[in-house]
């Protein structure tokens, strides 16, 4: 079986051959933690890249899930899946159609087994021309704000066509550049920043071009995990003045915006820019596209309109973000996990 490997901040393709055998994890004894009788453990299998092991699995996640009963355990990619667990859960982030299509077989064999999350729904984050649609849908306005997402367009060969597609789109300079395909790699994170119409053809098709929306240099990093939402803030671009559009010219290149060095939650900022969205309207916008899309981890990455209060957009969604950086993640993950395990014991004894 050859796998590709990818995580939200790697690059690198991996590739298990059918020769080579994966460490398995070791059973550990499920820890009764005072109870009369012993519980039954949630058995968790993972089928993740090097990288996301050594940031998602640290010792501390893993001594907590420990003590709440529930086990991790390494999905051995060069023996069918069937004959592995059994699972309660299966927690991945591989790519590639074989894998893909493993889990597949996999979820209709074992419809026991959760699966986080399903390979098409994910399939969908992968693709910017349709990541945001769900969002662009739901047309969310209430009393608490307005969520959209920037206007944007997909070019997906000959850079040369670039202004006269956006002059045709009718979109406003300075543009975001950003690779079409969303596939985790570092390549797929870097943006670029166009401020005058025909240097738009020094671009590398394919790629979304957005609009890109003054926020004060600060965007805001949602993490769901199931039910629970946490926020915490990042530096992003700088605002670009109409001045600096006027003297400006080229592509400015961004390797990568948002990254954990770049937190803003202790920073000195504008309480204006510095706010947090509020509540209500982030769980409102959590539930939906929970639904919509039929993920349940996953993140988006928000800004604020500058110079308003309450006008947000969602500028990317990524499937199973870098978790490791979110604050108490191995407090959240594993009650996630925990209430995904005894909400199905108790559905099998009721």
């Amino acid at each position: 079986m050859r796998l590709r490997e990818n995580d939200d901040v790697g690059e690198k393709e991996e590739v298990v051959e059918n020769d080579v055998t994966l460490a398995q994890n070791q059973w550990c004894p499920v820890v009764n933690a005072g109870f009369s009788s012993p519980k039954r453990a949630v058995v968790v299998g993972y089928a993740l890249t090097t990288k996301k092991i050594k940031s998602f699995l640290q010792p501390k996640l893993e001594g907590l899930a420990r003590n709440k009963g529930i086990l991790f355990v390494a999905i051995d990619h060069t023996r069918p899946l069937s004959d592995q667990g059994p699972f309660d859960i299966v927690l991945h982030k591989l790519s590639g159609k074989e894998w893909r299509q493993v889990l597949e077989d996999y979820r209709q064999s074992h419809p026991e087994v959760t699966v986080l999350d399903p390979p098409d729904a994910i399939q969908h984050l992968r693709n910017r021309q349709y990541m945001l649609q769900a969002v662009a849908d739901m047309n969310l306005s209430d009393s608490y704000g307005i969520v959209g997402v920037p206007r944007q367009l997909v070019i997906k060969r000959d850079a040369f066509a670039i202004p006269e597609l956006v002059n045709k789109a009718g979109l406003t300079l300075p543009l975001v550049a950003k690779p079409l395909v969303a596939d985790g790699s570092a390549k797929s994170h870097a943006l670029s920043l166009a401020y005058e119409q025909f240097s738009l053809q020094k671009l590398e098709p394919p790629l979304v071009l957005q609009e890109f929306v003054n926020h004060g240099g600060v965007l805001f990093k949602v993490y769901i995990v199931g039910d629970a939402i946490k926020v915490v803030r990042r530096f992003s671009l700088p605002d670009v003045s109409k001045w600096e559009l006027s003297k400006d010219a080229g592509i400015y290149n961004f390797p990568r915006v948002s990254c954990a060095a770049a937190s803003a939650d202790d920073a000195d900022l504008d309480p204006t820019i510095a706010e947090l969205p509020p509540r209500p309207l982030l769980e409102k916008l959590a539930k939906e596209l929970r639904w919509r899309l039929g993920l349940r981890l996953f993140n988006l990455d928000i800004i604020r309109e500058y110079g308003t209060r309450d006008h947000f957009y969602v500028i990317d969604i990524n499937y199973f973000p870098g978790y490791g950086k979110m604050p108490e993640y191995e407090h959240i993950f594993t009650d996630f996990l925990l209430s995904l395990g005894q909400g199905k014991y108790k559905k099998r004894s009721g």
